[in-house]
C-alpha cells in the first residue's frame, strides 16, 4: 500500500514512539525521518535505539546510536532527501516550536494572502458552465420536437383510418376457426370417397 500511495506522489507520514513499531519494509519505503530522543532503559529499548539509528544516513561528525539517547527537549535527528533522492547526512537540529494564534486573522491580512497566492486570479470570476443536467434537458427537448414534426396532421390520420377494417372481435374469431375446421375435415371426406371409388372400380 505504501508502495502505491508513493507512486500516485501523495506523502505519507509515520509517527510512532518506537521505531520497531514500523515494519523494517516499510521504513526503507521512507525518504524523509525526524527521530526524537529514546532512552534505552531495556534490552528492547537498545534494540529500538539501535534499529532507528541502523536507517540514518551516518554522519562522521557524531555518532547516531549515542546521539539519539542524549538528544534534548526540542533537539531531534533529521534526514531529509537530496536533489537526486538519495537520503541527506543525518543532522542534529533543533525543532522550532509551533506557532499558531487565537481568532481569525485580519481581513487585510487575508487579502494579503489571497494576492500572494500561486492561483490568484483564476477563482475570482464565476463561470456558469452547461451542466450534464442541462444538455440532457436540450436533448430530450429535441428529440420530441423531431417526433413531433414527423408525425401526420390530424385530419391526415382521420382519413387514413376510417376506409381501414376495423380488428376482429372474438365471436368472429371462433366463426373462422370452426370454418376451417369444417372446411377441411369436408374436404378429407370428399377425398377419401372419391379414391375409393377409383379403387373399386378398378
Amino acid at each position: 500500500m505504501v508502495r502505491l500511495i508513493r507512486s500516485k506522489s501523495v506523502g505519507v507520514y509515520f509517527v510512532t514512539q518506537n521505531p520497531t513499531d514500523v515494519p523494517d519494509s516499510v521504513l526503507a519505503q521512507l525518504g524523509n525521518r525526524a527521530q526524537h530522543a529514546l532512552r534505552a532503559f531495556t534490552a528492547r529499548d537498545q534494540k529500538a535505539v539501535k534499529a532507528a539509528a541502523t536507517t540514518f544516513r551516518a554522519n562522521p561528525a557524531f555518532s547516531t546510536e549515542q546521539a539519539i539517547t542524549e538528544l534534548a527537549v526540542g533537539e531531534a535527528l533529521v534526514s531529509t532527501l537530496e536533489e537526486k533522492g538519495t537520503p541527506g547526512v543525518v543532522q542534529r537540529t533543533l525543532i522550532a516550536p509551533p506557532r499558531s494564534r487565537v481568532g481569525p486573522a485580519p481581513a487585510t491580512e487575508r487579502r494579503a494572502a489571497a494576492d500572494g497566492s500561486p492561483m490568484a486570479g483564476r477563482y475570482e470570476i464565476a463561470i456558469d458552465r452547461e451542466s450534464a443536467y442541462e444538455k440532457l434537458q436540450a436533448r430530450a427537448a429535441a428529440s420530441a420536437a423531431e417526433a413531433a414534426a414527423t408525425l401526420p396532421p390530424p385530419g391526415a390520420t382521420a382519413r387514413t383510418t376510417r376506409g381501414r377494417r376495423p380488428p376482429p372481435g372474438i365471436a368472429e374469431t371462433l366463426a373462422s376457426s370452426a370454418a376451417r375446421s369444417i372446411g377441411s375435415k369436408l374436404g378429407r371426406e370428399i377425398a377419401r370417397g372419391v379414391l375409393g371409388s377409383l379403387f373399386r372400380g378398378r
